[in-house]
C-alpha cells in the first residue's frame, strides 16, 4: 500500500518539547502563543488540563515531602536529645569528679555537644546512603510497573551543595537537641 502512495496523506507536523524544569503555565502559553503566530502553523494540540493536573500533583508530591522532613527531623531532634540525656545521666559520677577537680562549665558540655553533632552527621550520612539506593533501584524496579508516568519522575542524585546542606543540617540538629537536653539536664 505504501509503495502505491505517491504523496503522504498525513499532513506534516512537529514535536516541541520545553526543556525547562520548572516553567510556569504562563512561559508554557506564552511559548504556545508564538508557536501559532509562526509562518504555516495550522494548529497546535497542547493538552493544557493535563499539563496542570502533572503541576499539582508535583506541588502535592513536594508539601508532602517537606511535612513528612519536617517531621524527621523533628523526631531526629528528640531523639538525639533523648540520647544525649541518657548519657548525661550514665556519667554523672564523672561530671561530679570533673567539677571538684575544678572543670569549667564548657569544658563538661564539649563532649556532650560534639557526641550530638557527630551523631547528627551520621544521620545525614545514612540518609544520603538511603537516597543512593532510593534512585539507584527505585527506577529498575518500579519504572515498568509505572508505565508512562515514569518519564515524569526524574531521578537523579543530589548536588554537592544539596549533600553538604543535608549533614550540615544533620550537625545542627544534632548540636542543637544536644544542646536542648544539656540545658534541661545538665545542671553546671
Amino acid at each position: 500500500i505504501i509503495e502505491n502512495l505517491r504523496v503522504n496523506p498525513f499532513p506534516s507536523s512537529f514535536e516541541a518539547t520545553i526543556n525547562e524544569e520548572n516553567i510556569s503555565s504562563s512561559e508554557t502559553l506564552t511559548f504556545i502563543q508564538e508557536m501559532k503566530e509562526m509562518k504555516g502553523v495550522e494548529d497546535i494540540q497542547f493538552n493544557r488540563d493535563w499539563a496542570e493536573k502533572m503541576q499539582s500533583l508535583s506541588r502535592l508530591a513536594q508539601a508532602v515531602g517537606f511535612f513528612l522532613g519536617g517531621i524527621l527531623v523533628l523526631a531526629s531532634f528528640f531523639i538525639i536529645s533523648s540520647v544525649i540525656k541518657l548519657n548525661v545521666f550514665a556519667r554523672q559520677e564523672e561530671i561530679v569528679i570533673l567539677r571538684l577537680v575544678g572543670a569549667t562549665n564548657t569544658f563538661i558540655r564539649i563532649p556532650f555537644l560534639l557526641e550530638g553533632m557527630i551523631l547528627g552527621i551520621l544521620g545525614g550520612l545514612v540518609s544520603l546512603l538511603l537516597i543512593f539506593f532510593l534512585i539507584k533501584f527505585f527506577p529498575l524496579y518500579l519504572g515498568a510497573s509505572l508505565g508512562v508516568f515514569s518519564e515524569l519522575i526524574n531521578f537523579r542524585y543530589l548536588s554537592l551543595s544539596q549533600i553538604i546542606m543535608l549533614i550540615a543540617t544533620g550537625a545542627f540538629i544534632g548540636f542543637s537537641g544536644s544542646l536542648s537536653s544539656l540545658a534541661r539536664f545538665l545542671k553546671v
